[in-house]
């Protein structure tokens, strides 16, 4: 074994590297909640009204998706034990990628662990050497990372330029194609052209992958995602979607043609070198659909929230950057003054994250305001009052 001191530098660079982090108001801390996700947790021992969850729906903590958890857990098992394609294939996952598969109206889905390993399984199986990526610059990090792993060639557009997007797709002529979007963005709220990138991808012969994380279950008709939204469908559409945010539970799909699904099985190495889910998440999720479908209220009780929070803010010194969805980035700017906001309002029993780089581009830290159907419109007061006065 290595003396203790021989360790220091290798250390020594790490620690260095924190500190700068922290000097530059970027330091990453985590926090723990003594109890269920909510509108309203406990963080650190103390309450708060929290606008820091993708629960959008308010399912996370629903008595009818923990009874199937439970129930799942009786028939199942805690554990799948193995991968899909050795035992750990259950019924329960296999009925729900047929049911979600249907809610999205795609021919055939298939299960992941998270998003971050379906997106980069799907693009990995898909396009490689030879090949052509085309990726919005405000993609989610597990997009970025995909594409740079294909060893596709990599080409980026400027955020939702079509007209970028038409040039680059025109200069290239050979391997396959394929654009690669997130529906809604994780830190702006505001949505892709999807019809237009549909349209593009027809006229250049490419796939268009789309992340739907934060729009499946909270946009489209019943909750069906972004396709519904905008009214397309496509067989070139390969289609993503997480489980653990407007679904409240834990997992992802990919939704495609019967022939993309069966070339994931067979490539994407996040699907067949890994322990399948626990089969309860997939009973718990059945259930989770049943209430996505059933949800008009609450996506409603969400738009109205939506516009009380725009009215609340008006006149701020900082504004709400454009966007319909359940996410409403505030901008501030500076890193420091965002972290101290954000302190501010934890200060007054309110916990809203402060958003800083590289999540985000350089001088446009946020605080990340995410509602969920949970919140009523006295938490919205709350938060326009607080935010007010930390203004002032």
């Amino acid at each position: 074994m290595p003396e203790r001191n021989d360790l220091q530098m290798p250390f020594s660079r790490l620690q260095l590297e924190l500190d700068e982090r922290a000097a530059n108001g970027l330091l990453r801390k985590r926090h723990t909640l003594t109890g269920p996700q909510g509108a309203h947790v406990e963080v650190d021992g103390k309450r708060y009204i929290s606008f820091s969850s993708n629960d959008y729906l308010g399912l996370a903590n629903h008595p009818r998706v923990a009874a199937a958890l439970k129930s799942g857990a009786d028939i199942y098992g805690a554990g799948a034990g193995a991968a899909h394609l050795v035992t750990g294939h259950s019924l329960a996952h296999e009925r729900l990628e047929e049911e979600l598969a249907a809610f999205v109206g795609k021919p055939s889905a298939l299960l992941f662990s998270t998003g971050f390993m379906a997106n980069i399984g799907a693009v990995q199986a898909l396009v490689g050497r030879g090949d052509t990526v085309y990726a919005d610059r405000l993609n989610h990090a597990s997009l970025n990372d995909a594409m740079l792993l294909s060893r596709a060639t990599v080409r980026r557009y400027r955020h939702s330029d079509l007209g970028q997007l038409a040039r680059m797709l025109g200069e290239t002529t050979d391997g396959q194609r394929l654009v690669m979007t997130d529906a809604v963005f994780s830190m702006d709220g505001d949505r892709a052209p999807l019809p237009a990138l549909l349209e593009l991808c027809e006229k250049h012969d490419a796939w268009l992958l789309i992340d739907d994380a934060h729009g499946f279950g909270v946009s489209g008709e019943r909750g069906r995602g972004s396709m519904s939204h905008f009214g397309i469908d496509h067989p070139r559409i390969i289609y993503m979607a997480t489980l653990g945010k407007a679904a409240g539970v834990f997992g992802a799909f990919v939704a495609a043609e019967k022939v993309v699904i069966e070339a994931l099985i067979n490539n994407a190495r996040g699907y067949i070198y890994t322990t399948a889910t626990p089969p309860a998440l997939s009973v718990a999720l059945l259930e989770s659909l049943v209430l996505i479908d059933e949800a008009d209220e609450s996506r409603a009780h969400l738009k109205a929230l939506t516009k009380r929070l725009k009215q609340s803010l008006e006149g701020l010194k900082w504004r709400l950057m454009d966007s319909d969805t359940p996410i409403q980035p505030l901008l501030i700017g500076g890193n420091q003054e965002t972290m101290d906001v954000s302190m501010g309002l934890r200060e007054r029993g309110i916990w809203v994250a402060a958003i800083r780089p590289p999540t985000v581009p350089d001088g446009t830290a946020r605080l990340r305001i995410a509602l969920s159907a949970a919140h009523d419109f006295s938490d919205i007061e709350k938060l326009a009052k607080a935010l007010h006065e930390l203004a002032r």
